[in-house]
């Protein structure tokens, strides 16, 4: 894999508008509306990807519409994967494009990220992350905390949106029934939380180039 570009760079490029950043991925959602379109999109995908990219190339099929996931900001592969969906008139819907990781705050968290890898079956990734080996489940974070909280929700959703959607998510949220927590890392992150204190971050790209 070639040196990644910076989400910023990614999205001021030309030509990957059906694209969006989120955290260290970038996602496209083509709306096919049948599994056959979707099946021949994810053939041309198939034979747009070189051997040495296949591995930085996820394809998520469903029978409304395809994800498309590159482990490389790719501009070049974004565009011919862009290209190769209008040619089979599939529309992208950069709203639908998202990204969850399950969190959990640990107070020492060499003690129990094993449990976790071995519960999982999850490969470690640095000191404090967890990713599924054939990319089918969220990532499995930790965040370090100071002194035990019991009477707080340990573990918690990150929600990675597209950065153009975090106000359009975080205002249904609210309007839903929920509470902002804290705005003060935004557009990073937002912490909020359901009615009985449950909390969830939604999460941009923006702040961590």
């Amino acid at each position: 894999m070639t040196q990644q570009i910076t989400a910023g760079q990614f999205h001021v490029a030309d030509g990957v508008e059906d694209w969006r950043c989120l955290y260290h991925v970038v996602s496209a959602y083509f709306r096919t509306g049948s599994l056959a379109k979707g099946i021949a999109l994810v053939d041309e995908v198939g034979r747009l990807v070189g051997g040495a990219e296949q591995q930085y190339v996820n394809v998520d099929l469903r029978h409304a519409g395809v994800t498309v996931s590159l482990l490389s900001r790719d501009v070049a592969l974004a565009r011919r994967i862009s290209a190769a969906a209008r040619e089979l008139d599939i529309p992208a819907d950069p709203t639908a494009v998202q990204l969850i990781n399950v969190t959990l705050d640990a107070l020492v968290g060499a003690d129990v990220l094993p449990f976790w890898r071995a519960l999982l079956g999850y490969r470690q990734i640095d000191d404090d992350y967890l990713a599924d080996p054939v990319r089918r489940g969220p990532g499995f974070g930790l965040q370090p905390m100071d002194d035990p909280r019991p009477q707080r929700n340990r573990m918690h959703l990150d929600v990675a949106v597209p950065h153009d959607q975090a106000e359009a998510r975080i205002a249904a949220a609210l309007a839903a029934g929920g509470q902002l927590v804290s705005d003060s890392h935004a557009p990073k992150w937002w912490i909020l939380a359901d009615a009985e204190g449950n909390e969830a971050c939604v999460a941009t790209w923006v702040g961590r180039e």
